[in-house]
């Protein structure tokens, strides 16, 4: 029997066996953050403090996304991922040593809990770029709804195992329990085989790859307004999940009803989840986007000022359902807007303005906390929400999805001097003859071509038109090497082709255009020349 649409990715044994793998690295996260949040509690009572778990945990994934991006993009993603899980089981077991001796202190839980969330950094770049080449195009959105599930999964899940854990036991056996489920992923990511990346090219450099990630990122229209998006709506939502220990302690809840409150977001996420595909039906992302961080205002203040957990059970439900609904329907449109080559560094720009927004989100409304108090804090997140959507209602992440996929390689380039893979800069001219009449229409093709280049790591790039013969332009783009000149070639993906083509269609030459390379001559200053 075929499953349900929804969960048809895990007919895959591929994607199944790491989906339960994230399933257990996420189950790891969300224990250990809902133990440290509790036992800061015991630790102090300080409102900053207890807040500043959440920072600590997701600062990490705002400081070093992008670096492990980076090497998730030039290293083999299996080991990398399977290192992650071995560095989270090591922190874990140190947590378990600690919290089982008694010597945790509340600036040593805040440390340890950013080295975790280093953990965390580490990983979801490196999961992010492997899901697309793992399950189909058109499954790709049934996809992350799954790993959205997975997250949300480990919300019930997670928060019951260490709520009961907490109650019965102590904080040391969440942790300890932390450690088993780490080394069950690590054990999961050893087992796929992921297939080998073939190149006759040299790997990147880790600060080149840093550049090109950064600058993608820079000239991608779409990524610009996810990574806006997810900030801000982050920013605001995450008022809630920082303080929530503290509605349930205000309550007269205790562990019980802070366990509770978790679980209900978590299973109004995954609720959400299952109905993806019939809602996308109906809505596109806009509207995702639009309704999720209005019904996310509301849901969150009416947590906070809700008279009895019986109004506030439900309000968490159906926050977590505009919660995933949000998150997911921008990180499918990062996805859709990034080729293979470069995903995991854009991805992990794409995670670090969520979780730099979740940091600063929870600093921010946790020092509003200490102020005016939780309830008044989370009710000024959700107004910022409202007027953040309001402020950015022009800014649209529904676009037309373009065609990533690798275009057939095409040949080296002809040279008859010998290069070194590392000499450059490499300067590249390509001289276009057009009807004058048209200029206007190039200049706009030449634009959408200068961003395409820049894209693929192009240092710098200009066009001229000749002085002499009118409708004649010279394009010249700088790459840094020799390599990178040939890895740029490598890049090249079926939009890349179809913008060529349209480019091509310009030129009125009886020639093709002429494209000419030049790489820069070292020159050696010599005393007393003039």
């Amino acid at each position: 029997m075929r499953l349900p649409a929804a969960l048809a990715p895990l007919e895959g044994p591929v994607f199944r066996g790491l989906w339960l793998a994230w399933l257990a690295a996420n189950l790891t996260m969300w224990m250990n953050d809902v133990a440290a949040a509790w036992l800061m509690t015991t630790l102090t009572s300080s409102p900053v403090m207890v807040a500043l778990v959440q920072t600590a945990s997701t600062l990490p994934v705002f400081l070093l996304g992008l670096p492990s991006g980076a090497l998730a993009d030039i290293v083999d993603r299996r080991r990398y991922f399977a290192a992650t899980q071995l560095w989270v089981a090591l922190n874990a077991l140190l947590l378990a040593a600690l919290a089982a001796a008694g010597l945790l202190t509340a600036e040593l839980l805040l440390l340890l809990t950013f080295v975790n969330g280093i953990g965390l950094a580490m990983r979801w770049p490196v999961f992010a770029a492997i899901v697309p080449d793992v399950v189909p195009r058109e499954q790709m959105a049934q996809a992350m709804a799954l790993n959205g599930i997975a997250m949300n999964l480990s919300r019930v899940v997670g928060p019951v195992l260490a709520g009961v854990l907490l109650a019965a036991v102590s904080s040391a056996a969440v942790f300890a329990l932390n450690a088993v489920l780490a080394a069950v992923a690590l054990g999961l990511v050893l087992r796929w085989k992921s297939a080998p990346r073939t190149s006759a090219l040299p790997g990147e450099r880790f600060v080149g790859a840093l550049r090109i990630g950064l600058q993608h990122v820079r000239q991608s229209p779409r990524m610009r307004v996810v990574m806006l998006r997810v900030f801000l709506f982050f920013l605001q939502a995450s008022a809630l999940l920082a303080l929530l220990p503290l509605v349930a302690r205000e309550a007269g809840g205790g562990a019980a009803l802070f366990t509770l409150l978790m679980a209900s977001m978590g299973g109004g996420a995954i609720t959400a989840a299952l109905l993806f595909p019939r809602w996308r039906q109906r809505f596109d992302r806009d509207q995702f986007v639009r309704y999720g961080t209005l019904v996310c205002a509301a849901s969150s203040a009416l947590v906070a000022l809700a008279p009895h957990p019986a109004v506030a059970l439900p309000a968490t439900f159906v926050s977590g359902m505009a919660w995933i609904s949000t998150a997911n329907t921008l990180a499918i449109s990062a996805q859709l807007a990034l080729p293979n080559w470069v995903r995991a560094r854009g991805m992990a720009a794409y995670q670090m303005s969520l979780m730099g927004g979740n940091a600063f989100g929870a600093l921010l409304f946790g020092k509003v906390a200490s102020f005016v108090g939780v309830p008044a804090a989370i009710v000024a997140a959700s107004v910022f929400g409202v007027v953040a959507l309001l402020a950015t209602r022009r800014y649209t992440v529904e676009g037309e999805d373009v065609d990533h996929s690798p275009a057939p390689v095409r040949p080296a380039p002809e040279i008859a001097i010998e290069i070194g893979a590392d000499e450059g800069p490499v300067m590249v001219t390509i001289e276009y003859l057009i009807d004058p009449a048209r200029a206007a229409d190039f200049a706009q093709v030449m634009q959408r071509t200068r961003a395409a280049r820049l894209r693929q790591g192009a240092l710098s790039w200009g066009l001229f038109r000749d002085t002499s013969v009118p409708g004649r332009y010279v394009e010249y783009f700088v790459d840094e090497t020799w390599v990178e000149h040939l890895r740029r070639l490598e890049r090249f993906t079926a939009a890349d082709a179809e913008l060529r083509a349209v480019r091509m269609a310009f030129h009125v030459g009886a020639q093709p255009p002429l494209i000419r390379r030049y790489v820069a001559e070292g020159l050696v200053d010599r005393p007393g020349a003039a």
